[in-house]
């Protein structure tokens, strides 16, 4: 047992997975940077009235989604 903790490696765990927004009737491509609980979202067709990429605060163990690739 030591005093000191090991240090932490500086790497950004990734993952991706699809979203389905019924609000909004879209599909999103999300990456997930799980060390800062921030997402990425998509949309799969991107349509011209609204916003693009949304990036958002997640925690992914608290939703559900249609897949992880």
């Amino acid at each position: 047992m030591s005093l000191i903790p090991p240090e932490e490696k500086e790497e950004i765990k990734i993952k991706y997975f699809l979203d389905w927004d019924n609000c909004v009737n879209t599909f999103y491509n999300n990456i997930y940077l799980e060390n800062c609980k921030v997402v990425i979202k998509m949309p799969l067709i991107p349509r011209s009235d609204s916003e693009d990429i949304k990036i958002k605060k997640f925690d992914l163990g608290k939703y559900t989604y249609l897949c992880s690739y």
